[in-house]
């Protein structure tokens, strides 16, 4: 009965103890350079691995080129090309998404 008794007391005591801790306001402001890493954090939300990691450094380092908007892959520049030339038919169709495919 002890033993349980212990661990009842132990339990309660870290509960309150990290309610007493959590308590704590947290109201040191981020210095200029955490605020910058949070903003460029943000700014490359959605990106992934590499893409992620690049993104954060150029903008860390001010770069303004990688503002510039991403290059877009093969499947969404085939999708630009086919919206583009959408009144063609057959064959104007297929010339025409083709010579805008090697355009880009």
């Amino acid at each position: 009965m002890s033993m349980r008794l212990s661990l009842l007391f132990a339990s309660v005591s870290l509960v309150f103890a990290t309610a007493a801790f959590g308590a704590t306001p947290q109201s040191k402001p981020l210095s200029s350079s955490q605020q910058k890493m949070a903003d460029c954090s943000h700014a490359a939300k959605g990106k992934t691995g590499a893409d992620y990691k690049s993104a954060v450094s150029s903008c860390m380092k001010g770069d303004t080129t990688a503002a510039a908007p991403a290059k877009m892959t093969s499947q969404q520049h085939m999708a630009a090309c086919a919206k583009e030339n959408a009144g063609k038919k057959g064959a104007d169709y297929k010339s025409a998404v083709s010579a805008c495919m090697k355009a880009h």
